[in-house]
């Protein structure tokens, strides 16, 4: 987890991360060319096909990756420039735990989260313990990382940004290791979140009510608009390329 500065008041307006122009180019390849988006709304799905952006959209966002040309503007800060109020904006969930779970329990990981808050440690201990114990989790403080399933992981992850509480979340895949009842707390805790967040997904039922969808092709923007309509859109065109592929027409889907 990509975690920067907490917030002690949680807004409850989205806040305006600005893509303007921006060309991202990785190796020989052109993620995107041009791009630009404003993204006010505090709830936006991201869909799209492997490979179509999503994650490197992520990653522009938080800083991780650099355009050749362009601005990522979040909370009106460059990513670009090390200025350490842009720095504390932003947090990413990856798609596997184990790229962002650093300490061997719990405790250690949560409390990690809250290095930004300038606490002594035993402070972050306290506040760790009495976060957990809220959500009815108490025990599972001293519990090795080692000792819980992957949906177990997926959840200490989400709950070390919560803890660190940026002003924006963005979620890569959030739902792919959690079994069902794990799927429902966690789209409830992004409904009742006060941050804006950003929720990248393969499972489209999460992403349907959403005021704004963004259906990324090729690095490009598709389709953008109410959630159920461009999930549909995406539905139908996934529907078209299947039945082609069936029928012996066109590339393979892989």
């Amino acid at each position: 987890m990509i975690v920067t500065n907490p917030i002690t008041n949680p807004v409850t307006n989205p806040i305006a991360i600005s893509i303007r122009d921006v060309t991202l180019v990785r190796g020989t390849t052109t993620v995107f060319d041009h791009l630009t988006l404003q993204l006010d709304e505090a709830r936006i799905g991201l869909i799209g096909d492997n490979g179509a952006g999503k994650s490197s959209l992520f990653r522009l966002l938080c800083g991780l990756d650099t355009p050749q040309s362009g601005a990522v503007l979040v909370r009106g800060y460059d990513v670009r420039q090390a200025n350490p109020q842009r720095a504390q904006s932003v947090g990413m969930l990856f798609q596997n735990p184990e790229d962002q779970i650093i300490f061997p329990t719990v405790e250690e990981e949560l409390a990690f989260s809250l290095h930004a808050m300038h606490l002594s440690r035993r402070a972050a201990r306290v506040r760790t313990h009495e976060f957990l114990a809220a959500r009815g989790l108490e025990h599972w403080a001293g519990r090795t990382i080692g000792s819980l399933s992957q949906g177990q992981r997926q959840h200490v992850c989400w709950l070390a940004l919560l803890i660190a509480s940026p002003h924006v979340l963005l979620l890569d895949e959030p739902f792919s290791s959690l079994d069902l009842p794990g799927r429902v707390l966690l789209s409830q805790e992004i409904a009742n979140a006060a941050q804006q967040i950003i929720l990248s997904t393969h499972l489209l039922d999460h992403v349907r009510d959403f005021a704004r969808v963004i259906w990324l092709d090729k690095g490009q923007v598709r389709a953008d608009g109410l959630g159920r309509e461009v999930c549909a859109a995406y539905e139908t065109d996934v529907a078209q390329r299947t039945t082609n592929r069936t029928l012996g027409y066109g590339k393979p889907l892989l």
